[in-house]
């Protein structure tokens, strides 16, 4: 009797690698019943609570990233390097999987580097449109990387690359949901436009400090506003709109971000990777405000792949205060405009990205 596939799936640290592993790991399970599915994170990240709620294992390996604020803080850093790479050995030989999928994020290089010391088959899952480093030196070794972005050889070589596109959770990517059912669940007005403001699974304090400050302007044009603020501003931001919880709906995280996407017209968002595939499958009108230290400034290059087809607008993070809420009083009142970028928004979805990386997964794995 054959046995079933083991695979890890390594990676996390915020949601935009978080919710591509569960979605990766579901389709495998959907494409080869009974494949065995272990999840490896960094202690102390947000996956080791997300994942299990999910229905998955999960360990956690010893982990941090490289800080780029303190000198202090990084003098640890390859004492915990040493200390990931044998606790990553461990799970590997423990698990023994016949394959490892890395979806980015502090755990993702060691266990990967460890599988391929090991003869291990690894998968990348790049979802950037500027890969990092880690991933840069893991893709000479690795059998498939799985990208979402056109001209990924500059980074990878050329016979490795599959263009898979980004996975998003199947709530979103098979969303039925129509305006008035979203709009419905938030107890919101349908009949006035909705702006959605999203700063990433962990906020963005600029983005938030801009609203904050033109509030009243953007409801002088007669808009009902859905504000995710992330955990670190969502105090203030209630306290800010005491008295306008009629208008203005804030929440420190939305789980049901379909609801959200179903209700809105149009958003303002970062510019990671999840956030950029899912907003092509709903096709809404889109601002981006990049995170300009994300590495390599890659929330840029993402958000100009959109800006380049006619998909998106952007304002830089350094600018957003002075131009965010200008551009965004433009585009509530251009209607061609709005056209316009939901049909180059459809024409870059992909809805099954999911299913095409599970296939390689399960090719790679030999089974």
């Amino acid at each position: 009797m054959e046995e079933n596939l083991r695979i890890i799936i390594a990676g996390g640290g915020t949601g935009g690698h978080i919710f591509p592993a569960v979605a990766i790991g579901q389709a495998l399970q959907r494409l080869a019943p009974g494949t065995e599915l272990l999840f490896v994170g960094a202690l102390g990240k947000m996956e080791m609570e997300k994942v299990p709620r999910e229905g998955f294992e999960i360990v956690g390996l010893d982990i941090v990233g490289y800080d780029r604020g303190s000198f202090l803080k990084n003098l640890l850093l390859p004492f915990k390097l040493l200390k990931s790479n044998i606790q990553a050995r461990g799970v590997l030989k423990r698990f023994k999987p016949h394959a490892v999928v890395g979806v980015g994020g502090y755990a993702s290089f060691p266990v990967l580097n460890a599988a391929q010391s090991m003869g291990i088959p690894t998968l990348i899952q790049e979802q950037n449109s500027y890969a990092g480093k880690s991933n840069k030196i893991l893709g000479k070794k690795a059998k498939a990387v799985c990208v979402a972005y056109e001209q990924m050889q500059r980074f990878f070589p050329a016979e490795k690359l599959i263009t898979t596109g980004n996975p998003v959770r199947k709530s979103i990517a098979h969303n039925v949901l129509g305006r008035v059912e979203g709009q419905a669940w938030l107890g919101m007005d349908p009949e006035k436009k909705t702006l959605l403001i999203v700063g990433g699974s962990l906020g963005a304090r600029t983005i938030n400090e801009t609203i904050d400050a033109e509030l009243e302007k953007l409801l002088e044009e007669d808009i009902q506003i859905i504000w995710q603020t992330g955990k670190p501003y969502y105090e203030q931001a209630k306290e800010r709109v005491a008295g306008l919880e009629l208008k203005v709906k804030v929440f420190d995280f939305i789980s049901e971000m379909e609801h959200a996407y179903a209700a809105a017209d149009v958003v303002i968002s970062r510019a990671g990777a999840l956030a950029i595939a899912e907003l092509c499958i709903v096709a809404k009108p889109v601002i981006f405000v990049p995170f300009p230290f994300a590495a390599e400034d890659h929330q840029t290059s993402n958000a100009m792949a959109l800006v380049e087809h006619n998909a998106a607008m952007m304002v830089r993070n350094a600018d957003a205060k002075q131009e965010l809420v200008i551009k965004l009083k433009k585009l509530l009142h251009d209607e061609a405009m709005q056209e316009l970028m939901i049909n180059s928004l459809q024409r870059l979805a992909i809805t099954d990205a999911d299913e095409r990386i599970a296939k390689k997964v399960i090719e790679i794995a030999g089974k």
